[in-house]
């Protein structure tokens, strides 16, 4: 019992944790409070400012336009280089998977200066071209979905790729319509995490972003330098917004994922 009490206790000290400064500030963002401590009534003005001001509506816009711009491309890109590294000899596909880890545990800063001193400054292309931006956040997002899509080619049944070829497939074709569905969950994983790192990232934005463009995380860290009251307290429902996004589109996932399991198993 006392064991068991004592585990029930952690549990609800790390959920605490990770999720009571949200709720507190979900909480607030109903309120017509200037500063979180401050009670007072309730009000939907935050997010009444949230949708209707300009600059606000553009930022969001902007941003995820580039998640899932950046996105589309690292899935291309981290699905191949699974797939290659997958069906690669030993050697070679140990050396894929070494490199793959590379940008996963490099510090974000790292990446965006690297990916700014290359595209900027050796090739000279120009920031204002949107182009080293989202090459930084390609470079950011590609070895995740990379990591989400190793995993079901390791499930896969690699035999069926073999019948397809052996029945007269080309592997472009086998690959199309036998590797793609069997591991087509992995890819949706991947695209979906790689979403969630570019709209979180803001190292990598900030050195190869244009001047006049923002994120929603570079524009956040800038409006806690001096921006309005009503901004800052708008942002509050920007943050809800986005963490109830998030549990809805876990608990699709979720949901999904039990009913194919059932449907798999016949139940």
């Amino acid at each position: 019992m006392i064991r068991k009490a004592w585990k029930s206790m952690i549990i609800i000290l790390v959920l605490c944790f990770l999720y009571l400064p949200i709720l507190v500030l979900a909480v607030y963002s109903f309120t017509d409070a200037a500063n979180i401590g401050t009670v007072r009534g309730f009000s939907l003005h935050n997010y009444v400012t949230l949708f209707t001001t300009p600059e606000l509506v553009q930022m969001i816009a902007g941003t995820v336009v580039l998640a899932f711009v950046s996105a589309f491309f690292a899935t291309i890109l981290g699905t191949l280089g699974a797939i290659g590294a997958f069906y690669s000899k030993k050697g070679m596909a140990s050396v894929i998977n070494t490199m793959n880890q590379v940008p996963v545990v490099n510090a974000d800063v790292v990446t965006g200066f690297s990916i700014c001193i290359l595209l900027v400054v050796v090739f000279g292309i120009s920031k204002d071209s949107f182009i080293p931006l989202v090459a930084g956040h390609v470079t950011l997002c590609a070895p995740f979905v990379f990591l989400s899509v190793v995993p079901k080619l390791k499930q896969m049944d690699s035999s069926i790729y073999e019948a397809a070829l052996d029945l007269g497939a080309t592997p472009f074709t086998a690959l199309i319509k036998i590797v793609i569905p069997q591991i087509f969950p992995g890819i949706v994983s991947g695209f979906a995490l790689a979403v969630t790192l570019s709209l979180d990232d803001y190292f990598v934005a900030t050195y190869t972003k244009p001047a006049t463009f923002d994120t929603i995380s570079t524009y956040v860290v800038n409006a806690t330098k001096g921006a309005q009251t009503t901004i800052k307290t708008a942002l509050w429902a920007l943050s809800t917004v986005i963490f109830l996004l998030v549990v809805l589109f876990a608990l699709f996932m979720n949901i999904r994922a039990g009913k194919n399991g059932q449907e798999r198993n016949g139940i």
